[in-house]
């Protein structure tokens, strides 16, 4: 089934957003600092034809990179409300990564009334680790500076398992095609920016998967910084990768997302089947 475009107007211009299928819960992609909707083709590609699926670049990269800011996570949250709303998609589950989880769980606070479940992938946490210091929030706002620091990031930092060269190449462009405000807003303020007490309104059943060798968001910083702050959230552990699981683990991520899918909107934390030799892990089930 092939994907349809749609241009969604939001505040200071519009989004293209890709969808397809229609089976649902449609399954509502948000990508990291640095990515774009293009991050998610392996996971979509590995799910099944029907499912309905919805993404977009996020204001200030790729095909949005021009809109205007700011920036922050409150506007970015603002953005994915104006997406779901403009398509009307009955029930649906938001797919967060990383900065895309942290403002998942900001509209997920705000409860939509078609929210069916919330699924994060190596997420931001709500309660700023100790270690995001303003030292280390300006190192990382230079990770994305030029193709170098980016190809640095990606093999230092972002991933445990070598992507394959057209894959790596892809998420390098992703990376540099970004407006510079963007580029520098998240480390510099949105990953410091506590928003403990707004998650704690989240009341749908909350999904988190984390890379066992994560250096970015280890499943320990999610223990203690996501887990306490919504307590009804089931903690699992993707074996041998890194923090980008949509390109290291496609197969398990989708996995997941083909099982969460299959069960009614109230069952969405039952356990999945991942792929043989990818096993997820239960950390933690409440």
């Amino acid at each position: 089934m092939m994907e349809s475009t749609r241009a969604v107007r939001v505040a200071g211009g519009t989004v293209e957003v890709r969808s397809k299928g229609c089976t649902g819960p449609a399954l509502v992609f948000v990508h990291y600092w640095g990515g774009s909707a293009a991050t998610w083709d392996g996971v979509v590609g590995r799910l099944p034809a029907e499912q309905a699926t919805v993404r977009y670049d996020q204001r200030g990269w790729g095909t949005s990179r021009e809109l205007p800011g700011p920036y922050t996570l409150d506007q970015l949250a603002d953005d994915l409300s104006c997406v779901v709303e403009a398509l009307h998609l009955g029930p649906f589950v938001l797919v967060g990564h990383s900065m895309g989880g942290k403002v998942s769980q900001l509209v997920a606070a705000r409860r939509p009334a078609e929210l069916a479940g919330l699924v994060l992938v190596a997420p931001a946490p709500p309660q700023p680790p100790a270690a995001v210091t303003p030292e280390f929030r300006e190192g990382l706002s230079h990770a994305y500076d030029s193709p170098e620091s980016a190809e640095q990031a990606l093999d230092h930092a972002l991933t445990a398992v070598p992507l394959p060269d057209a894959l790596r190449a892809t998420a390098v462009r992703d990376n540099l095609a970004v407006h510079p405000e963007a580029r520098r807003e998240w480390p510099l303020r949105g990953i410091a920016t506590d928003i403990t007490d707004t998650v704690r309104a989240i009341d749908v059943p909350v999904t988190v998967l984390a890379g066992e060798n994560d250096t970015v968001e280890p499943p320990h910083v999610l223990r203690e910084h996501l887990l306490p702050h919504i307590p009804h959230a089931r903690l699992r552990t993707v074996p041998g990768v890194g923090h980008l699981l949509p390109l290291e683990a496609p197969d398990a991520l989708a996995a997941e997302l083909r099982s969460l899918s299959a069960r009614p909107p109230r069952q969405l934390t039952a356990r999945s089947r991942a792929p043989e030799g990818q096993r997820l892990r239960d950390d933690r089930c409440c």
